[in-house]
């Protein structure tokens, strides 16, 4: 039987998409994206890449897309009524997100007891408010709710007219009401955008006579089938830059500290290796001016790419942030470094004229040569990057290092590799190389090195349990587990159960048996003492999935 993964990466100026099966690469696409329209490139890249290809070989089709990030970004969300309510040693009105915003007063301690009943008149108040304003996205979080999730349900249980409601505790078990907040009203801010998405994507592969299970990559670096991420979107944000990473340790075979670029038409996303593991953002991401719960690969992306547009003030020559559309080479109306590095000759693409006609414009204006433009515009460019790098290496080492393995005490990152990837990736590792005076290893399929990320991705799942054993209760929050259980109960039953937990939900998603690689990451044990007494212990336990590479498609295409 022939078994073939199908990737499409869906980036700021390009859409790619690659085929692979046991012997590799066996199709790859790229196409211009149309972001008023992402579907219409979607649509043409996975027509391209099917093309003589029989669809039924399609076993497992993965996405990665810069839909909800850029949703954020741009401020083209959703209006959320946002329903609030705290808990001991906080006022929940300093988190406020949105224009709709209501505290509900109503306590639920550290123990999950609650020490306030719901205010039930505030709530009503709330609920008509947002009605009508036409509301139909909510997000409800309580301060402790992954201790007791019961006033995050009462509210839920109100809002039964609404479309979509995004609930503080089954987005994560961590404690950390602030990031809770922010997740919740984000994954509720984008929802309705990204189910039309998705629910197109499905109806375009069907049409297409693709039939396989679709995937979505999270910011961590793995997948979640397409129909799990519908109830929580937020978890495609910066799946760009993910696929980014997990693609070149795909093409790659890193053991070093290292540095990643992946350098596209319109930015430039970083990513760190500490000794060949990529580094994760342990407690979530910041969007906008929020830090959220949604664990990330560690990324950073700034505004550099091959048609970063050339602009001269005075003497001056800079590249950057904006992209004005494509290189003059290749139809735009404004020069960009593409054109730059025509006109000095590193590359030799499309229509190098057009490309010397907008130096020449820019020489007129100015009275630089268009040569000098051309070189001060690559200089501007290299050295942006290389002190965006600089300064992620600093910021790493001055804090705790964490890898999507473990966590590595005292470590020091010193890279003096660069893994390069992207579309201007070959055209530009001499520049690099000069510029940084390290290794820079640009791998086979560098330009969709995206996509073949997003093929491989394996599902990743994280999942916290915690356990009372005074009160006799045991909790996985996003399971929306809730048990008894008994006052003798210790770590090693907490490991098994929150273990035997995962793999059953692994299974209940569709899971292969062999992608069920479950580590724990974190586990705690604390007496709780009331006078002179234990009275019973607090225990916690976090797993996860490793992010990684499909077991099938591991070392099939490393160089």
């Amino acid at each position: 039987m022939i078994i073939m993964y199908l990737g499409l990466d869906v980036g700021g100026t390009h859409t790619d998409a690659v085929i692979i099966d046991k012997s590799g690469v066996v199709a790859h696409t790229k196409v211009v994206t149309t972001p008023h329209n992402l579907l219409e490139c979607i649509s043409q890249a996975f027509k391209n890449i099917l093309t003589g290809i029989d669809p039924s070989h399609i076993k497992r089709v993965n996405l990665s897309t810069t839909l909800t990030t850029n949703a954020i970004i741009e401020n083209k969300c959703e209006e959320v009524g946002v329903l609030v309510s705290g808990g001991p040693g906080i006022n929940p009105a300093l988190y406020s997100m949105g224009n709709h915003y209501y505290v509900i007063d109503g306590q639920i301690d550290h123990r999950g007891t609650e020490i306030t009943l719901l205010n039930l008149n505030q709530l009503e108040k709330a609920t008509k408010k947002c009605r009508k304003k036409g509301i139909k996205a909510f997000a409800v979080v309580s301060k402790f709710s992954t201790r007791n999730p019961v006033h995050e349900q009462y509210i839920q249980q109100k809002l039964d007219d609404a479309d979509f409601i995004s609930v503080g505790h089954t987005l994560s078990g961590n404690l950390n009401f602030p990031r809770r907040i922010a997740t919740a009203y984000y994954n509720a801010a984008v929802w309705r955008l990204y189910n039309k998405f998705s629910y197109a994507i499905e109806e375009v592969l069907r049409e297409l006579g693709v039939i396989a299970p679709v995937n979505i990559l999270k910011a961590d670096g793995g997948t979640i089938p397409l129909h799990v991420s519908r109830t929580i979107p937020v978890e495609s944000i910066l799946s760009g830059p993910a696929a980014s990473v997990i693609g070149t340790m795909a093409l790659c075979n890193i053991t070093e500290d290292a540095v990643m670029l992946d350098i596209g038409g319109t930015s430039c996303d970083i990513a760190m290796f500490a000794d060949g593991a990529p580094l994760i953002e342990k407690d979530g991401i910041r969007l906008n001016t929020h830090n959220t719960l949604v664990r990330s690969l560690k990324t950073k992306s700034i505004g550099i790419g091959g048609d970063s547009a050339i602009k001269i003030d005075g003497n001056t020559v800079t590249a950057g942030p904006q992209r004005l559309g494509m290189s003059m080479a290749e139809g735009g109306q404004n020069p960009t470094i593409i054109d730059a590095l025509n006109v000095i000759g590193t590359i030799n693409l499309k229509d190098t004229g057009r490309s010397r006609e907008g130096m020449y414009a820019l020489e007129k204006k100015s009275g630089i040569s268009s040569h000098n433009i051309a070189q001060q515009a690559i200089t501007y460019a290299l050295d942006i990057i290389y002190n965006e790098v600089m300064a992620m290496i600093d910021e790493v080492n001055s804090r705790p290092v964490y890898t999507i393995h473990e966590f590595l005490k005292g470590k020091v990152l010193k890279p003096k590799t660069i893994y390069l990837i992207g579309g201007p990736a070959k055209t530009l590792a001499h520049h690099i190389t000069q510029r940084f005076g390290w290794n820079v290893k640009v791998p086979q399929y560098a330009e969709v090195a995206n996509a073949i990320g997003a093929a491989v991705a394996r599902t990743t799942v994280d999942i916290e349990l915690f356990a009372d054993t005074q009160r006799c209760r045991l909790l996985v929050p996003n399971l929306n587990v809730n048990i008894r259980i008994p006052q003798e109960y210790d770590v090693d039953n907490a490991i098994e159960d929150a273990t035997n937990y995962m793999m059953q939900y692994l299974e209940s998603i569709g899971v292969d048996e062999r992608e069920r690689e479950i580590e724990i990451l974190q586990v705690y044990s604390f007496n709780m003492v009331e006078g002179f007494e234990t009275t019973g212990k607090n225990i916690r336990v976090h797993c996860q999935v490793k992010p990684g590479i499909l077991h099938q498609c591991r070392d099939i295409l490393k160089i």
